[in-house]
């Protein structure tokens, strides 16, 4: 197809003042959007951002190969040809057909001519520099990261994108949670060998010992955790490094049931699973620092900011008993009921064994 044709016939043009909400006009029409046979339903934000930088990555590949161009792009065949085609009805405002881009894509290879305007690649913004800098520092912190002369490499030449100034500013340091916990694990997730691990279990307060069959290291929030098998619990299980207070090596091979789920980290290691359970609190002003110090979400804050509800992951029991009995009248549970019953029967022996210390009652 040959998008050049006609070209007279075809006197549309989006207005740069108003491409952030895609409107675009035709002489006295002003219709707000136009229809050009998209694939697929999307937001016309998504769709101008692929378009702007469509534009200027072909412009630089004359005569490239559209199945090439849909598989680098991540889009099908017939997205980009719908893309190409409002391409054909786009330009810099004057309405004229010399205004308009030209899109050309006969016997399968693009051309795009008549886009120079847009032809430069976008830049960074300020905060999006700013992310990757500190992305790329905190892979530099990583223990025995393999590729550091790529990392060197690209924080080079961003700083030089950006200016040595903000980037230099910017120091990342992960929490180095015992060097020689850290070396020894990596060298079990490598050879695939079991360890002995003595663990600090926060929730009860004691020291376990557990072999663990090793499946990954990962950091998240500047700690580092081990994710396997766990041989006492017969369980996946993640501990994190800075609680274990020893780990042997073991000569024996690690045995991973084939049916083990691995902890889903996309959308962060504390987001709760649809399944698990949950506890629900009201917390007082007094008390809203658990928002802060333990991984709460759907966190809504009434309107005079004197208390909130919130929700945390029901892990373990006597954790959140003790932390709800630490909080005293500064936070209650709304749901589940049975949280709520235990909670009451913990704080009713607490005060129970107190008058007994006494040596009376306690209203």
């Amino acid at each position: 197809m040959n998008a050049r044709t006609d070209k007279a016939a075809r006197s549309w043009a989006i207005d740069s003042r108003s491409a952030d909400t895609g409107s675009i006009s035709s002489g006295s029409i002003n219709s707000g959007s136009i229809n050009s046979g998209p694939i697929n339903s999307e937001a016309a934000t998504t769709r101008l951002s692929r378009l702007l930088t469509m534009v200027p990555w072909l412009m630089n590949r004359q005569g490239i190969d559209i199945e090439e161009a849909a598989r680098t792009l991540g889009v099908s065949r017939a997205q980009i040809e719908a893309d190409l085609e409002l391409l054909f009805v786009c330009g810099t405002p004057g309405h004229m057909p010399d205004d308009l881009i030209e899109a050309e894509w006969e016997q399968g290879r693009v051309y795009i001519r008549n886009a120079d305007a847009i032809a430069k690649p976008l830049r960074f913004t300020r905060d999006e520099a700013l992310a990757l800098t500190v992305g790329l520092r905190t892979l530099l912190d990583v223990p025995g990261l393999q590729e550091r002369d790529a990392v060197d490499r690209a924080l080079a030449k961003l700083s030089e994108a950006t200016g040595e100034s903000g980037a230099a500013r910017v120091h990342v340091s992960l929490e180095r949670d015992g060097e020689q916990v850290l070396s020894t694990l990596q060298d079990a997730v490598r050879r695939a060998h079991r360890v002995h691990l003595r663990y600090l279990a926060p929730a009860r307060d004691e020291v376990t010992e557990r072999d663990v069959d090793p499946l990954r290291l990962f950091t998240s929030d500047g700690h580092w955790y081990l994710e396997g098998w766990c041989r006492r619990a017969e369980g996946m299980r993640t501990f994190r490094l800075d609680r274990i207070e020893s780990v042997e090596l073991l000569d024996v091979r690690a045995e991973i049931p084939q049916d083990a789920q691995r902890t889903d980290l996309s959308r962060g290691f504390f987001a709760p699973s649809p399944d698990a359970p949950q506890v629900r609190l009201r917390v007082q002003r007094a008390a809203f620092w658990i928002i802060d110090y333990y991984p709460c979400f759907d966190v809504e804050r009434s309107d005079d900011g004197e208390h909130a509800d919130v929700s945390l992951v029901l892990g373990d029991g006597r954790w959140l008993r003790r932390l709800l009995l630490q909080l005293g009248r500064d936070a209650q549970v709304l749901a589940p009921a049975a949280v709520r019953a235990q909670v009451a029967d913990e704080a009713r022996r607490a005060l129970d064994a107190y008058a007994e210390m006494l040596g009376g009652t306690v209203p």
